[in-house]
This record gives C-alpha cells, structure tokens and sequence, in this order.
C-alpha cells in the first residue's frame, strides 16, 4: 500500500467572487492510493475557515502507518481523520474498490445516474453587467445560482431574471443580517426563487428558523452543515441542508448526513467547492440520493488536469468506467509557478 499526494492549481475561469472574499484560482490536493498494481485517486479543497490546509493534509500522509491496512478496512482507515484528509482519502479507496470490482461507483453504491436532479451554475459576484455576461456564457442551463451580498443584490436579482426563465437560486454566503435577510427575501419573492442558500452567520440555528418563518422561499444551510453532527440542531430550523464532501468527511459521511437528514425532514442539496473533475465527480456518483445538485466546480475551472462529469444542459454526465471513472487530461500541463 502506497499513498502519496500532489498540489493542484486551477486557474478559473473568471475571478470568483463571494461576499467573503475573490479568488482565481483554486488550490487542492490530489491523493493516490495504491495498492496490489490498482490505483485510486481522490482530491480534497482544504481550508483555513475549518482548521485544515494543502500543508495539513501532505503532512498527515507523509506519516501515514501504511503497513497497517488493507484497503477495506475503511472505518478503520478513515477514522479519526479530520474531513478534507478524509475526504481525499475516502475518494481515493472508493475509486479503489470500484476498480477492483471492475464497477462504477454509483454501481457500487446501488443508485441510477438517472435519477439525479439537475446541476446548477453558479455566478459569481460581479457588476450587474458582467454577471448578466456570464449568464450568456451559460446560457443552454437550466438551473442557475447567484452569488449576492452587495448593496445590489435586488438589482442583480431583477436583472438576471429579466434575461433567464430557468430556475433561479440564491446563495449569500452569511453575508446578512437576518432583519436583512428577511426584507431581502420577501422582496425576492416575486422573481420565484427555488431556494436561498446560508443567508446568515452560521452558528446561529435559531435565527434561521425566525428568517425562515418570515419568508416563503426555502433556506437552506451550508456553513451551518458542515458535519453530521451539525445536522441534528437545524430540525425545524431550515427547509434543507447543503452537504459537501470535503466539508463532511467523503464520501461514507455524506451518506450518512443524507440519512440523518433524511430521518429529520431536511431535504438535502449536495455542492461542491470549485475543484477539478476528481472531487465533483465522486459527488456526481451518489447525487441520485439527494433533492439539489450544485456540482458545477469543473465548469468554473480553466483547465482541468482530469477528465470525468460533464454537462449536458443542466444534466449530470457520469463516466462509465470503473470507481471514479476519470481520466487524464492529456492537455494539463500544471504551472510550476503557481504552485
């Protein structure tokens, strides 16, 4: 059994922009595991918010006890890692197991490709102008989510909808108040918006029931649901919970917060943060259990160093090979100066 890991630069698109902050580019870590001449990948979006970096996770493998596995020992294995290491390692056994049994994952996992809901896109924060030009570039999706917390959030709203018929979601990233979020919402209403993601601080369960039972658009948590154990407080809070996997733990603990949810009444959106093909893809394989999807990390990336999920209109593509089902990019050549 060998594991090894390697940083990722993607370059975007555009600039990516929430109300916390811009980037353009996205850094993760990719994880090989190998073991008996088979080869598992999984990738991991590490960040400072959730105590974790690129730095943490190659230094928890680089003394990994190895010898001490098998690679179905994966409670095991996984147990007592923090989530993007468990998240990258997660991935990387899955693929593994699914390339030994010669099966995709969603195979494996007993769910129809079929059956998953469509993806959204996302727009991020911008003038009103060169948001409404990123929706031309998107212009064949079905489902659209925008970026807000500016001082112009009804005016990117109204614009956006005057030129999409589709369905419109909204994601402000804590950016509110909720006196704020309340008269955002009620005013946002009449442009038929599906839901609207994390409109406040996270920790606060209680506001979002008071915000939720002044609006009539859905809330829904992703900040606020970052672990199984989050779940449980949001009961009666919230219409729904965004799961994502390198916040949760991979992708066993993101079954396990669908069931929980699940058992709970929450409905379930599964998204992603903006990485390459590995790590959306082995949310694509398991996005039949849930309500929503926002997998749409690959399509903000420039250049993607594998190839795997892909779009048709709105729809989720899997690959059918076995485990992840990606490949190499043969056209990726990483910039040694970004890293």
């Amino acid at each position: 059994m060998q594991i090894t890991t390697e940083r990722l630069v993607l370059p975007l698109v555009h600039t990516f922009t929430i109300a916390r902050g811009s980037s353009h580019v996205s850094r993760t870590v990719l994880l090989t595991f190998e073991h008996d001449g088979i080869v598992g990948i999984g990738e991991a979006s590490p960040t400072s918010r959730y105590a974790e970096s690129i730095e943490s996770v190659e230094a928890l493998f680089s003394n990994w006890p190895q010898h001490l596995y098998t690679p179905f020992d994966l409670d095991t294995m996984l147990s007592g890692l923090p989530p993007a290491a468990r998240c990258a390692l997660d991935i990387a056994l899955h693929d593994w197991i699914g390339k030994r049994l010669a099966i995709p994952l969603y195979e494996y996992f007993g769910l129809n490709p079929a059956s998953a809901p469509q993806t959204s896109f996302t727009i991020g924060l911008d003038s009103t102008e060169n948001m409404l030009a990123k929706l031309e570039e998107i212009r064949d999706a079905n489902i659209i989510k925008i970026k807000l917390g500016t001082d112009r959030d009804i005016e990117i709203v109204q614009a956006l909808r005057s030129r999409f018929t589709g369905i419109l979601r909204v994601d402000a990233n804590e950016a509110w108040t909720p006196e704020t979020a309340v008269a955002h919402l009620r005013e946002l209403a009449q442009y038929d918006i599906e839901l609207c993601e994390q409109p406040i601080k996270a920790g606060h369960p209680d506001q979002l029931r008071w915000v939720q039972e002044r609006t009539s658009i859905p809330i829904v948590t992703d900040e606020d649901s970052c672990s199984v154990a989050d779940i449980a407080s949001l009961r009666g809070c919230v219409a729904g919970i965004n799961i994502k996997l390198v916040k949760i733990g991979g992708l066993r603990a993101a079954i396990d917060g669908i069931r929980v949810a699940r058992s709970l009444g929450l409905k379930v959106m599964l998204g992603c943060m903006v990485e390459s093909s590995v790590l959306a893809t082995a949310a694509a394989h398991i996005a039949a259990l849930v309500d929503w999807a926002d997998i749409d990390g690959p399509f903000l990336v420039a250049q993607d160093p594998y190839c795997g999920v892909t779009y048709r209109d709105s729809h989720l593509i899997l690959p059918s090979g076995p485990g992840l089902g990606v490949t190499a990019n043969p056209a990726w050549q990483q910039k040694e100066e970004a890293l």
